[in-house]
C-alpha cells in the first residue's frame, strides 16, 4: 500500500447512492500528503524518456505541474473546450451522460515530441484516451500516463492497453 492512500479520503453515496468518491482534495490539503503524491507519481517517471508532460483538466494540472517543474519539462494544458485562446484541435468523447469535448493548442506539441499524460485518477479512460489522440494528432508520442488513483473496477487500463498506463494507488469499485 503506497504512503499516499492514508491521505486520500472515501466518501460513500456521492454522487449518488452506490458510488464510494475517492477525494484527492484531501491530500493536496496536506502538505505532506502533496509531497508523498508528487513524490510516488514522479518514481512512476523514472527511467521514461519524454520532452513534455500533458495535464488534463483541471487536476492533471495539480498533479502535472509540479512533476513537470521537477523534471524540468514543460506543461501542456488539456482543457474543456472554449478555454484556450490560441488556435486549439479539439477532439469530443462519449461520457456516461452525453459528450464533452477537450482541446490544446495547435502548437502546444510538435511532432516526434514524446509526452507524458497526468491525471488525479483514471476511471473508464475516456477522457485521458481523447487527450492521447489529440496529442497523437499532432504527431506527438504518448510515452507514458501517469494516475494517483486507478479505480480498477471500471477497467480504464484495459481502454488505454495500447499504452503505458501506471498509478500510485489502485482502488476496486465505483
Amino acid at each position: 500500500m503506497s504512503e499516499v492512500e492514508k491521505y486520500i479520503k472515501s466518501i460513500p453515496d456521492f454522487p449518488q447512492p452506490g458510488i464510494i468518491f475517492r477525494d484527492v482534495t484531501s491530500v493536496i490539503e496536506d502538505p505532506e500528503g502533496m509531497k508523498l503524491a508528487i513524490d510516488e507519481m514522479d518514481k512512476l517517471l523514472e527511467g521514461v524518456d519524454y520532452d513534455v508532460i500533458a495535464g488534463a483538466e483541471s487536476r492533471g494540472f495539480i498533479f502535472g505541474a509540479p512533476l513537470a517543474y521537477k523534471n524540468g519539462k514543460g506543461l501542456v494544458l488539456v482543457r474543456k473546450k472554449g478555454k484556450l485562446p490560441r488556435e486549439t484541435v479539439e477532439m469530443s468523447y462519449d461520457l456516461e451522460y452525453g459528450q464533452a469535448t477537450i482541446e490544446i493548442h495547435k502548437d502546444s506539441i510538435k511532432p516526434g515530441e514524446k509526452v507524458v499524460l497526468v491525471d488525479d485518477l483514471i476511471a473508464t479512460g475516456g477522457t485521458i484516451e481523447a487527450a492521447a489522440k489529440l496529442i497523437e494528432s499532432l504527431g506527438g508520442i504518448v510515452v507514458k500516463m501517469v494516475f494517483l488513483i486507478e479505480l480498477t473496477d471500471l477497467k480504464g487500463r484495459e481502454r488505454l492497453s495500447k499504452y503505458d498506463v501506471a498509478s500510485v494507488v489502485q482502488f476496486e469499485g465505483e
